[in-house]
This record gives structure tokens, sequence and C-alpha cells, in this order.
């Protein structure tokens, strides 16, 4: 019953899709491209140099990937960023992939090609008729509307009203729906409402909802997964260990990349972490917080908790702090008088509000295992702080214009005597607790099968079955690119 079958669903929806294609002259690419970018053909790349990281074209489905070089516009190294131990106060390595330099400027964009393109190109959604809906709390959305314009799919945004107001104008320059639900950041159930009264009042939305959709965890299985493995080849040195993976739980997709790291590193300690504002998953907590980016007061269905090690419920108001400790001059020059770089304060902005809260994670993770200098821990900064510099203003407002002695205060506080309260190393029953917790969310409110419920924690198949999907679905898109004609352009 929980088979997962990419069979063509509709014939008709694939001809149209194909048809708009060919017209907007859109090609699609593979899973393996963008897991292994050095192999996209260097006169795409040529023409992608041509186009900005931010502009509404096709080509730049190409940069959904960890590697773009934001200086030439072409194919680099991987994006990502070492936080010297004089800021993390820990002897262990912790290093974070940069999604600053995806277009829409965060990771997201990865997770909604994941769960789009499938759609596209096995008949499940006709472009003539269907409205990709893109429910979120946040960068999920922007990243679905981004790719829906790009692949000339009619799109809906909905969020909290909370979120911030750079959001909300981007999307409405972009899309001509888009809906702001009640609540803040852990408002997930509201959103879920508006899906629903869409879809009950018109069959031509589609819901592409982040947390129940496998291609979100199968893109970054696929891809996150793989490029933080071949960063730690060209990072380890001979005594190096892979000892952590820290992500937000969120939508629960960026930590699928755990469940890859897991095969090539049985031993590692993959972290969850959520803000302890709503610590749903280590107190069956709820609430409201500030950490936008990580949506709660649920499982979502696509997570595997049984992969899930460590849970660590993060305050948002010290996510919040760093912002400031790495955006303002005053902060910078703390850090500097530490010894740290300018070459390494100037890329500090790379971090958003829940990078800041994954690397408050990654430092508890490294005292709680007592982790050393051959520990390396991998960590995810999702987006920039370019998202929030509203919030940034505000804080300036609200508490006063920052100095050297705030800079202190919260690098002492925030990072260096970061403890490792609320942290929770999960037991088998501990995880199977949280695993059930979907149940209410999933069962009783979404419809979802209970036989399904119980295959993910019982049936070792499963979870291997959806992640193992990738060359079927990269099979469909090159029939798809060649149905096009387009795959014979960039050859």
């Amino acid at each position: 019953m929980h088979h997962w079958n990419w069979q063509i669903q509709n014939q008709e929806y694939l001809k149209n899709t194909i048809t708009r294609c060919k017209r907007e002259e859109i090609l699609l690419p593979t899973f393996k491209q963008l897991k292994h970018p050095d192999t996209i053909s260097q006169s795409l790349i040529d023409d992608l140099k041509k186009i900005g990281l931010q502009d509404t074209h096709p080509l730049n489905l190409f940069r959904i990937n960890w590697c773009n070089d934001h200086i030439d516009g072409g194919i680099g190294d991987i994006n990502y960023l070492e936080i010297p131990p004089e800021i993390t106060g820990v002897k262990a390595r912790i290093i974070g992939l940069v999604g600053k330099f995806f277009p829409t400027g965060a990771h997201k964009v990865g997770a909604t090609y994941g769960c789009l393109a499938p759609y596209m190109v096995a008949g499940k959604i006709n472009p003539e008729y269907h409205k990709a809906v893109w429910p979120s709390t946040g960068n999920y959305c922007r990243g679905g509307v981004f790719n829906s314009n790009l692949l000339d799919v009619p799109s809906v945004a909905i969020l909290p009203e909370e979120m911030s107001q750079e959001r909300f104008d981007w999307l409405r320059e972009r899309t001509d729906e888009v809906y702001a639900t009640p609540g803040c950041e852990s408002n997930v159930k509201e959103i879920y409402d508006k899906c629903h009264e869409l879809s009950a009042k018109n069959d031509s939305y589609i819901i592409l909802n982040q947390f129940s959709e496998f291609g979100n965890a199968i893109w970054h299985y696929e891809i996150t997964g793989y490029t933080i493995e071949k960063l730690f080849s060209q990072l380890a040195s001979e005594n190096s260990r892979m000892s952590g993976y820290v992500s937000a739980t969120g939508s629960a997709g960026t930590i699928a990349a755990g469940d890859y790291l897991r095969k090539i590193a049985p031993h590692i300690k993959v972290l969850g972490a959520e803000a302890l504002q709503c610590p749903t998953l280590l107190m069956n907590g709820f609430g409201g917080h500030r950490i936008e980016g990580i949506g709660d007061k649920h499982v979502p269905w696509i997570h595997n908790i049984r992969n899930t090690d460590v849970i660590a419920a993060i305050d948002d108001e010290k996510s919040l702090r760093l912002l400031r400790l790495f955006n303002e001059p005053s902060g910078h020059k703390y850090l500097n008088e530490l010894g740290v770089s300018k070459d390494v304060t100037d890329t500090m902005p790379y971090l958003g509000i829940s990078s800041t809260a994954n690397l408050i994670a990654s430092i508890k993770l490294a005292k709680y295992f007592e982790f050393n200098q051959n520990d390396i821990i991998f960590t995810i900064f999702t987006d920039s702080a370019d998202m929030y510099l509203s919030r940034l203003a505000e804080m300036n407002r609200d508490w006063g214009k920052y100095s050297e002695v705030q800079a202190k205060i919260d690098h002492e506080i925030c990072l260096k005597h970061e403890s490792v309260d609320y942290l929770k190393e999960l037991s088998y029953t501990d995880k199977k607790q949280i695993h059930n917790l979907k149940y209410f969310t999933w069962i009783e409110q979404q419809g979802k099968e209970v036989e399904e419920l119980n295959a993910q924690w019982y049936d070792e198949e499963y979870w291997h079955e959806r992640f193992s999907i990738v060359p079927e679905w990269d099979r469909l898109i090159d029939d798809f690119n060649t149905a096009t004609g387009l795959a014979r352009k960039y050859v």
C-alpha cells in the first residue's frame, strides 16, 4: 500500500507541459547535473554567465546547486564557510554550506525544484489549468514561486502574516496570489487550513506541501548529502571524522541529507534543531517564535525520525543577537580584536536567522559529545542576512544602537558559554514517541493512512525506496528534454 509509483499519470497533461516548455525554451536539469554541476556543458555555462543570479530566466534552473561561482557567474567550488574556534569556542570544526548563492538567496529553491519538476515530467500537473500552491513559513514559497516562474507554471504563495516584509514584497512582485495566514513562524496548521479552503473551492490548485512532499527531502538527500560528502573529502585531514550533521528540522527536507551521510559515516550524530519557544520535538511543546524559516508544532510527514540522534532547542533571542553580532560594524570590530580575520568577518553576513540557530546547535552538539579537533560537524547556512535587514533595523530601534560591549556580551552568552541544556540524546523509545506524533497531524487532520505511518517506522524498504527514486526521475527528465527538442541545444 505504501509502494511508490512514478509512472506517467496523465499523457494529456504531459503533452501540454512539453508544448509549453518547448515554446518558452525551458530545459530541465537532471538531479545528476545538480549533484555534479561540473558535468553541465560548457556552452550552457557560457550562456549562464550572461544571466543574473536572480533573473527570471529558465537557465537559472541549472544554478540550483551548491557550487555557483558568485564572482564570474559560472560553476565553481562548493560554497561553504568554516566558523573559526575564536568564534565558536569549541575545538571541533564547524562547517556550513552557504545558501546565499542560490537563486532567491536561499537553498529552499532546491527543495521546490525537487517537488515541481517530477510532477511536470510525470504528467501530474497541467500548466494550462493548474496552479502550483506553495504553503510555507518562509523561503519555500519564495523558491516555489521563483521556480514556477522559470518553469512557466502559475503559482500561489501562502505564508504567515508575521513573516518579514521583504518576503511579502518579493512574492507580490512575482505572483498574483499571495495569502497571509494568521500567526507567526510556528502557525503551520493555519497554512494547511488555507490549502484545504483553496482545494475545496477549485480543483485547479495543486498543493505542493513541503512537509509531506518527498521531493523536498529527496533533493537534499541526493544533492546536499553528496555535496557534504565531497566537501569532507576536500577538507579532511588524516585523522578527521565526519562526526555531526546539524539541521533545523523545519519541513524536514534539509535534515534528510543526514540519511545520505549515515551511509558513509555510520556513527555520525544527526541533530535536529528547533526553537526553544516552540519545543515540539523536545517536549511536545507549542508556542510562537522568531527563527524565520523553521515551521513547527507538528512532525513533518517526510521526517525519518529513526535517523535523528539528538534534538536541541535554541532560544530565538540568541539567534537574533548573533544576527546583530555578525552584521553590525561594532560586532565585526570586536571579533577582529579576538583574532578573527577580516576575511572571515566579511562573510559572517552569509548567515541568516535560522543559520545562526544551526551554528548554536552545532556548538551544543560539540560540547555534549566533547568533540575535539578531529571531529567535523557539518551544518547548513540556509540563507543570509539579506533576508532580514528589516529585523536588524527593528532591533536597532527597539534595543538601541549596537556597541562593542554588547558584542562581547552576545558572543560570551550565545556562543562561548553556550550550554548543553535543552538538548536530548534520543533513545529508541524517544524516537518512536516523536514518530507517533505524526498520527495527530497526518492521519487525523490530513487524511494520510495509518498503514503508511507504520511502514515509515517498521518497513526497512520504505525510506530506501523513496531516496532511490532519482534515477527514475532523471530518466523522465531526459525523455522530457528530448521531447521538447532542447536537449540538443547544449550537448
